[in-house]
């Protein structure tokens, strides 16, 4: 790899750090061995082609296009999360990625009870409003320019600054809690 294409795939991590927390080759070798996937099963649960999954793993690409893609990283993630816990058997976890390929975003503005978890409940509910939230900014800008729209809106707008600030940029927690705080 020469120099240009490593300052390329380090500036695509760099972004899907921003975007996504971290690069996504890190986010889907975690999603791959907490879930016991191999990469092609993991493609075809997300929905997408086994060597676009290459592709971002790999920083060649930044961006999933797709926001579709981006709620089921999400339900995966949080799938992981419960079967490291214990909550979710591997038997369970199977079928719940059956499920979450055949989604294809689904209403993602509810929290309504069909979306509550035994294990989580409405925190759970709450999170995945959040992250849809922040897919839907996330594909249509990058975070830089998030900030750069929320600068020009704070003077006349600073509610809606701070919404695209904290959704668009800012992390999963700091959102929830905006979420939970401007619930009445």
């Amino acid at each position: 790899m020469d120099a240009a294409q490593q300052e390329a795939t380090a500036k695509a991590r760099e972004l899907q750090s921003q975007w996504y927390g971290e690069p996504l080759g890190t986010l889907f070798r975690r999603l791959i061995d907490d879930l016991g996937l191999n990469q092609a099963r993991l493609a075809t649960v997300l929905g997408l082609s086994a060597p676009m999954l290459s592709q971002l793993m790999s920083g060649q690409r930044a961006k999933i296009g797709n926001p579709a893609v981006v709620q089921r990283v999400q339900a995966l993630q949080e799938l992981a999360g419960e079967v490291s816990k214990g909550v979710v058997t591997a038997a369970e976890a199977t079928q719940r990625m059956d499920e979450i390929r055949r989604t294809a975003g689904g209403n993602v503005l509810s929290t309504s009870s069909s979306q509550l978890t035994p294990s989580g409940g409405q925190a759970t509910a709450v999170k995945r409003v959040v992250r849809e939230i922040q897919a839907l900014l996330r594909s249509v800008s990058d975070a830089a320019d998030i900030i750069d729209a929320a600068g020009i809106l704070a003077p006349s707008h600073p509610e809606l600054a701070e919404f695209l600030r904290v959704y668009g940029a800012g992390k999963t927690a700091d959102a929830v809690r905006h979420y939970e705080a401007h619930q009445a």
